[in-house]
């Protein structure tokens, strides 16, 4: 990841709620493609870029990631953290045959488990860090606000996607 994309992405967290942003985002996802069908939910933009229900797929998996993420830091504070391909991910996972609500359920709900958790935490297990293999050491707290910047980066997409603004 680019220092650029990094700094977009902390931006969108800025002077707010991290958790609270984090929480809101399935909601606001819910309620950008009410009313569309999944066939205009799966649909690709361009051949080689995902649909809608790919990227909400692709949140999804991605909150699984976190969570097994959040957990090894806080248990194991220095431990390496693997990076992943997320086009291999979507390939292999066969996101295209996911249904757009069902993604968003798995996506709602790890995403929920996540929340509890990090509600939970004491102020030296926000600390707990792991040395990612592409961005280097990130703590709880870096990874919790990384997820705001990454959720609002696709939200985009799929605004874009959509035609919404």
């Amino acid at each position: 990841m680019t220092d650029h994309h990094q700094a977009k992405l902390n931006s969108h967290v800025a002077g707010n709620d991290p958790l609270q942003m984090q929480g809101d985002t399935p909601t606001l996802i819910a309620s950008l493609v009410r009313g569309r069908s999944d066939a205009q939910l799966s649909q690709r933009p361009v051949p080689d870029k995902w649909s809608v229900c790919e990227i909400i797929a692709h949140l999804a998996e991605d909150e699984l990631v976190t969570s097994w993420r959040y957990r090894q830091m806080i248990e194991d504070s220095g431990c390496q953290l693997a990076s992943f391909d997320q086009d291999l991910w979507s390939r292999v996972g066969n996101y295209r045959s996911w249904k757009p609500a069902d993604a968003l359920d798995m996506f709602r709900l790890l995403r929920e488990a996540n929340l509890r958790m990090l509600d939970n935490l004491t102020d030296e297990e926000w600390e707990r860090y792991g040395v990612h293999a592409e961005r280097g050491r990130i703590s709880v707290r870096d990874l919790a606000r990384h997820m705001v910047g990454h959720d609002r980066n696709h939200v985009e997409q799929i605004r874009s996607i959509l035609g919404n603004k």
